[in-house]
């Protein structure tokens, strides 16, 4: 890369930063993935760790092409746009049909012990729930 030694230090230290972020974040949004334990957890943190960790490695990118070519490059900020747009409609989506099949299933997608045959609990005095008769 011989036209970034012309660049600042400034605009070369703050593209690395925005790039080291990013990728700790898509990181974490990988680390939920695996250590969370039902879909419906596990489909937060990757979509909000891509989210972030793309919008900062092209800010990254934004920083680094607008200061070696001397014109504002704006191909990122499509790129943003479609990512904003894109993942949280994905998102919806998945939890949606995640959400029908358990449903069509009988399956509680909340993980409670409440089942329709169940009776209701109502508090006890001591402020534990206990069951009704």
């Amino acid at each position: 890369m011989t036209h970034a030694a012309g660049l600042s230090t400034f605009v070369l230290a703050a593209t690395a930063v925005l790039v080291l972020l990013g990728a700790v974040l898509a990181l974490v949004g990988s680390l939920g993935l695996l250590r969370l334990e039902t879909f419906y957890d596990r489909v937060h943190a990757p979509t909000m760790g891509t989210t972030l960790g793309t919008a900062c490695v092209l800010a990254a990118s934004m920083l680094l092409f607008t200061a070696s070519e001397a014109r504002p490059v704006l191909q990122e900020v499509v790129i943003a746009i479609m990512m904003t747009v894109t993942t949280p409609v994905t998102f919806m989506l998945l939890v949606r049909a995640a959400l029908y099949r358990d449903q069509a299933e009988g399956s509680d997608p909340t993980g409670s012990e409440k089942t329709p045959g169940n009776p209701p609990e109502s508090p006890s005095p001591a402020g534990r729930r206990t069951k009704l008769p």
